[in-house]
């Protein structure tokens, strides 16, 4: 296999498990959150908000990113079958992920730390929530376009 190849690979995989981590929060995290008190799950958010910023799951975060990129980069130069799709893969993340993380999901996690009470969660809950299902979907679509490429190159 060729480096377009294991670029295409890695694009399947990286955006299919940074989609499933964003999944089980839009599927049950935040379900078994919300049967909390208001104030303890804005407790039990902010510490899972500071752990996510550790290697493992950055790690992730930040292949979703560069992989796809780097797998449109080299499939639209070597001129592969499919780059357009993985080019559009590469769009969808970044706008879809990288762009809702930062301009909408992180302002909404620093609101959180900063008041992590009831109202800190009450004020959190639903806007996270439904940025985070764009994230789901993003990385799902991104997913998608990149496995159709594979299977088309």
């Amino acid at each position: 296999m060729d480096l377009w190849g294991v670029l295409l690979v890695l694009t399947v995989l990286v955006t299919g498990l940074a989609g499933g981590v964003f999944a089980a929060f839009s599927t049950f995290v935040v379900a078994g959150l919300r049967r909390l008190d208001p104030g303890d799950a804005a407790e039990a958010m902010a510490a899972i908000n500071e752990d996510a910023v550790r290697p493992p799951f950055m790690t992730l975060f930040g292949a979703a990113v560069v992989v796809p990129v780097a797998a449109a980069v080299v499939g639209l130069v070597a001129g592969h079958d499919g780059a357009w799709l993985v080019v559009a893969s590469a769009v969808v993340v970044v706008v879809g992920m990288l762009g809702v993380t930062a301009g909408g999901n992180v302002p909404l996690n620093n609101a959180l730390m900063a008041h992590r009470d009831a109202a800190g969660w009450v004020a959190f809950d639903r806007p996270w929530s439904r940025l985070n299902h764009v994230r789901t979907v993003a990385c799902a679509g991104s997913c998608a376009l990149a496995a159709v490429a594979l299977a088309v190159a």
